[in-house]
């Protein structure tokens, strides 16, 4: 029964995908990349929501209620803010750009140094890091909700090459590799609108998912006599665990949401290759502020199904001596009917190409767009571009595999994805709303500030002590990171104010498509912060 619900919702999502994309252009940068320039605001909303719902989220946030509580839903509800940012100020600016990678933004506003910076940190940090760790924990999620280990007879040491090796992590390695030759398939072959579509698919079933599992946990809790009294026992069980301020001792307390928190969710949302390469794709502005505003109001879902579980996890299993980011994993094994366990593990099988997906088509558009067509061979013809990106994406994919093993032993995935994506995500965001807001600062002051915040933050949690020795001073690491991004910002303006550039910057269209605002995006803007600020009200104690 596993197995059957688990092949009919994917064969199900594959035919539809093929069937809606089978005519979608793919052979043009811009077909392959930006779906055309054709996205409607649900299938941005879709794949943006699923892109950002993977397994580092299900498994890794989940894994950080766990462990902290409430608390962590900053990182779901505070992004929202950003999520309105980005409709209203950031996506305006880039769609009358007409770019497609956001390193080409900076060569527009800067120089081709600048843009040659960001493009290789941009392609290190997901190769290396990202698109790793996606692997890493969707083979940590699959493993144990499936139990992988009985279902595939592996129980006993393998021996490989000469070698024994444990039962865990023979299947990690097997599941990783299942899943990164799935992704390099769809991606190598599908364009952003194939996967744009595939991810709306099993968008809607990963909702319908994870609010089943929270369901049935809260069930759990109350032995069967509904949701509403276990969530009063889970109340009364665990008062603390149910503060969305937190304390001090939580990986995110209140006060860093007003500094490294905030602007890890600015970047995340606002320049992330990854995530808004699916708005570049809006077939016009209004469209692209619709998927985006959408997706913040799905945001405000996101507590629901990406902390409560983890919570209540800690309710149920805490005592059996689980690690954090096997919480999840144990919660969907052990409260979901075993009829709906195959689905379930389709749509988070979605969930992890999609942003597999996701990560690989950026990375071939950074690669083939900033550095092939810039620097290798500059009078490339498309067909040849578009060969070198597709080449890049597999070689990616296989190195990615080998890698994503090795990250096993981390407290929490999610805890370590955030502290390294803070050495890139600050330095770049500093240089590009630096960029839009301040017209005369020159292109040597942003390389020059980029250059800085790379090497501070990347010192500091590199150099064996000093990450500590840091912490101890500014408290917190999101306090530094929000340090880091007010000296480089310091340092573009003192700079501009000495030596400005000659003539003022003025960002000039070059988009084929209508950039006319949404009439309804500020109001709709008002209400999603309100409704923030209300939820942190509500459990603010």
């Amino acid at each position: 029964m596993v197995l059957l619900s688990f092949l009919g919702f994917t064969i199900f999502a594959a035919v539809v995908t093929f069937m809606i994309t089978r005519n979608s252009e793919k052979s043009s940068s811009t077909g392959f990349f930006l779906g055309g320039r054709s996205l409607t605001f649900p299938v941005i909303a879709g794949s943006l929501l699923l892109t950002n719902l993977s397994t580092e989220q299900m498994v890794g946030l989940n894994g950080a209620a766990f462990k902290d509580g409430l608390a962590v839903m900053a990182w779901e509800v505070v992004a929202v803010i950003a999520l309105v940012l980005m409709a209203l100020f950031f996506l305006p600016k880039f769609l009358k750009a007409g770019i497609t990678t956001v390193p080409q933004f900076l060569e527009n506003r800067f120089d081709k140094r600048t843009q040659s910076l960001t493009n290789m940190v941009f392609l290190l940090a997901y190769a290396f890091l990202l698109i790793p760790i996606i692997l890493y924990s969707g083979a940590v999620g699959l493993s144990v909700m499936l139990d992988l280990k009985t279902l595939t007879g592996i129980t006993e040491p393998v021996s490989f090459l000469g070698t024994m090796h444990d039962p865990d992590t023979v299947i990690l390695w097997l599941t990783v590799f299942l899943i990164g030759i799935m992704g390099g398939i769809y991606t190598r072959f599908g364009g952003l609108k194939t996967l744009a579509v595939l991810d709306t698919i099993n968008g809607i079933g990963l909702l319908i998912g994870g609010f089943m599992i929270a369901w049935f946990a809260l069930d759990r809790v109350s032995d069967g006599q509904g949701i509403l009294e276990g969530w009063s026992i889970l109340k009364e069980a665990n008062p603390e665990r149910l503060n969305s301020i937190g304390t001090s001792d939580t990986s995110v307390p209140f006060s860093t949401l007003f500094t490294g928190v905030a602007l890890l969710n600015l970047f995340y949302w606002c320049t992330n290759q990854q995530i808004i390469q699916r708005t570049f794709g809006a077939s016009s502005l209004a469209e692209g502020q619709k998927g985006v505003l959408l997706t913040g109001a799905l945001k405000l879902l996101g507590p629901i199904y990406l902390v409560l579980p983890g919570i209540i996890a800690f309710h149920l299993f805490a005592a059996d001596g689980i690690t954090n980011d096997q919480a999840y994993g144990t919660l969907v094994r052990e409260v979901l009917p075993p009829q709906l366990t195959g689905f379930f593990a389709a749509v988070m099988v979605g969930a992890i190409l999609s942003s597999f997906n996701a990560a690989l088509n950026s990375t071939s558009a950074l690669f083939s767009i900033g550095f092939y067509k810039h620097i290798i061979s500059p009078n490339a013809s498309e067909a040849s571009t578009m060969r070198a990106a597709k080449i890049f994406v597999v070689t990616i994919a296989i190195a990615a595999m080998f890698v994503a093993p090795l990250l096993a032993g981390q407290d929490s995935i999610f805890g370590y994805l955030q502290k390294m994506n803070g050495i890139y995500f600050i330095p770049i965001f500093s240089v590009v709303v630096v960029g839009m807001l301040h017209s005369r600062v020159p292109s040597v002051a942003a390389f020059t500030a980029l250059l800085i915040g790379l090497v501070m933050l990347a010192v500091k949690y590199f150099v064996p002590g000093l990450d500590e020795a840091v912490d101890k001073i500014f408290l917190y690491n999101f306090h530094f990171l929000g340090f880091v991004f007010a000296l480089l910002v310091l340092i573009m303006l003192v700079w501009a104010a000495v030596k400005p550039r000659e003539t003022a910057w003025i960002l000039e269209t070059d988009t084929p498509i209508d950039m006319t605002p949404w009439k309804g995006a500020k109001i709709a803007s008002v209400i999603l912060i309100v409704v923030v600020i209300a939820i942190y009200v509500s459990f603010a104690g």
